[in-house]
């Protein structure tokens, strides 16, 4: 019996492995991608959890999200325990999918539309205050997050040779959104508990804001802890996490000028930041490490009746 980490980018997985080597938590990476997945086989025994990022399509891993949906739907057809499933899995994939569910859950997002192909975005571009925001509907890292002035901008853009097509065909045209402070903040939850929040220096990260060790820039660290960090979008979230099955994750949120509290991603695919974790008084991944172990000892009692 051992926790089975599917996932797609070996550079993220060493702080894991320490924090579950730490809690002796059995594991084993399982790289999707590529290679044979025998639908007539029975899964091993275990808890299976899924790690599979938006941006993979990013490092050359094209077919690993369409590779992770086959695995899942193959565990969980067979019983398996699966942290952050299938359906968490097409949240990760689809910020208008996030979009969706956070609003239906009550909870406020920016005004957004999502355009399919590229001949409707100037005239829904248009139908936007400016300065606005497009951004790849399955993304990671900033990926295809541009502010734009004008349309006429937009514009130039979309004829030059900087141009980035979203990999699944749908551009999201999104209200550009004014901090009150110039960074985000984004709340860190593990197995229905609120975990930290951290700050994310905008003036200075942009739209880049991947706070793992392999994401790092040669520069002073975006990232800082909220200490004593309260807010009524903590409740709001783990009520979401719970009704969508989501038990790792990192909401993102904006405080803006005009005083709202606005929420424009869910990253299921979570990581963390090792100076964030130096300072927080409790760790992320060791939090993980220990609310799987709980996963697995269940599932192993399970197993022997």
């Amino acid at each position: 019996m051992k926790v089975h980490v599917l996932h797609e980018n070996p550079e993220w997985y060493p702080p894991l492995a320490a924090a579950f080597d730490a809690e002796g938590v059995p594991h084993e990476p399982w790289l999707l991608g590529a290679g044979p997945l025998d639908l007539d086989a029975v899964p091993p025994e275990g808890v299976y959890w899924s790690r599979m990022s938006a941006s993979s399509h990013t490092r050359g891993n094209v077919y690993a999200k369409d590779h992770t949906r086959a695995v899942l739907s193959w565990l969980e057809a067979h019983g398996r325990r699966v942290v952050n499933g299938r359906r968490v899995l097409e949240l990760e994939m689809s910020k208008a999918d996030q979009l969706t569910a956070l609003r239906a859950a009550g909870i406020e997002v920016p005004r957004t539309v999502a355009v399919v192909g590229r001949a409707a975005l100037l005239e829904t571009a248009g139908t936007f205050p400016t300065p606005f925001i497009v951004k790849h509907n399955q993304g990671g890292k900033g990926l295809g997050v541009r502010r734009f002035d004008s349309v006429a901008d937009l514009a130039d853009y979309l004829d030059s040779a900087d141009y980035e097509p979203p990999v699944d065909g749908i551009t999201l045209v999104q209200e550009f959104l004014e901090a009150a402070q110039p960074f985000i903040t984004r709340v860190e939850i593990v197995g229905g508990e609120f975990v930290y929040a951290i700050a994310a220096d905008t003036a200075r990260g942009g739209f880049t804001l991947c706070p793992a060790d392999a994401c790092a820039v040669p520069t002073e660290s975006l990232f800082a802890l909220r200490e004593d960090f309260e807010h009524p979008l903590i409740a709001r979230y783990l009520s979401f996490a719970e009704r969508y099955g989501i038990e790792v994750a990192g909401f993102e949120f904006i405080e803006t000028v005009d005083g709202r509290a606005v929420t424009y991603d869910v990253n299921t695919n979570t990581n963390y930041n090792p100076e964030i974790e130096a300072a927080a008084p409790r760790s992320g991944p060791r939090q993980v490490a220990r609310y799987l172990k709980g996963l697995l000892e269940d599932a192993a009692r399970g197993v022997d009746g």
